[in-house]
């Protein structure tokens, strides 16, 4: 894995106001919609989904991990960055996932059950600089290796 970068300065007021946003956006979403049986049918739909592309593209052994599936040995092209949360399961490549990001993309795998199938558009709509992004932030951006331990 390359060095995890340096962030820029006021990265982490940038980042507070990020998941103040979030949750700001979180009141509009009807209340029956998070946390709830319909979100709970969402996660096992990104699950089944995580399933079958993890299971066409993975080389490697798929593991338990807590709550989570990992699918190991995913080509690059096939997932983002370390890798991706698909429901609860999470698709990476050759490297062995350490505890932290473990730790990281288990806490994906319960924003998924918080918001369902609403995850994938709520993700895309916070924007691909994990620095910005509320899901990255609230995961742990150290733990996704975003920025150094400090």
């Amino acid at each position: 894995m390359s060095p995890i970068p340096t962030p820029p300065d006021g990265w982490r007021e940038r980042a507070d106001r990020a998941v103040a946003r979030g949750r700001r956006w979180d009141r509009l979403i009807p209340p029956f919609l998070l946390d709830s049986p319909i979100s709970r049918a969402g996660a096992w739909y990104g699950t089944a989904v995580g399933w079958i592309w993890g299971s066409i593209w993975s080389t490697g052994r798929i593991k338990r991990h807590g709550e989570l599936w990992v699918f190991q040995g995913m080509p690059p092209r096939t997932f983002r960055r370390g890798g991706v949360c698909v429901g609860r399961c999470f698709l990476t490549g050759d490297d062995t996932p350490t505890e932290r990001v473990l730790r990281h993309e288990a806490v994906h795998a319960r924003q998924w059950r918080r918001y369902g199938i609403l995850m994938p558009f709520l993700y895309l709509f916070a924007g691909t600089d994990p620095l910005r992004n509320r899901f990255e932030i609230e995961a742990g951006l150290e733990d996704g290796n975003y920025v150094p331990r400090g």
